[in-house]
């Protein structure tokens, strides 16, 4: 089946099986890598992308079903906002290990589009992704000084 993907920006004509989810589309056939594979029954989150804006786990919805919708990657979080994050992630040691962070960062950033200053409870209610790592403080941290650094 083939089917049009606005991917970061970008339009691609995808030929992929209907059924075949958006992360196995963003990885093996766009190469965008940046989003990653955890869990597969979108538990984990480490598979997040902005889809019209809105967080959602790419494993397990067909990417068929995303034609017509801007999909926002890791790849694709250019702007002021997601540079701010990236340096307070830095800033708070918030990544361990790394891997699950595209996910982190992406539901970060969904986060603080819809609130300036969240609080601790906004934040632990809104990210509920899972870090193996278990740095979910810094990464509280990262998103608190972020909102600062935004309101300067």
């Amino acid at each position: 089946m083939a089917f049009t993907l606005t991917v970061n920006g970008v339009e691609h004509t995808v030929e992929a099986a209907e059924a075949k989810p958006l992360l196995w589309v963003l990885r093996e056939d766009l190469g965008l890598t940046g989003t990653k594979f955890g869990c597969g029954i979108g538990l984990c989150r480490a598979c997040f992308v902005l889809v019209d804006g809105q967080p959602r786990q790419s494993c397990i919805y067909p990417a068929s079903s995303q034609a017509g919708r801007s999909i926002t990657t890791i790849e694709g979080l250019e702007d002021e906002l997601a540079e701010t994050l990236r340096a307070a992630w830095v800033d708070a040691g918030a990544s361990q290990c790394g891997y699950c962070q595209p996910g982190q960062i992406v539901s970060a950033y969904a986060l603080l589009s819809e609130h300036d200053d969240p609080s601790d409870e906004t934040i632990d209610a809104e990210m509920q992704n899972i870090c193996r790592c278990g740095t979910y403080q810094r990464i509280r941290a990262a998103i608190h000084d972020a909102a600062g650094r935004r309101s300067k």
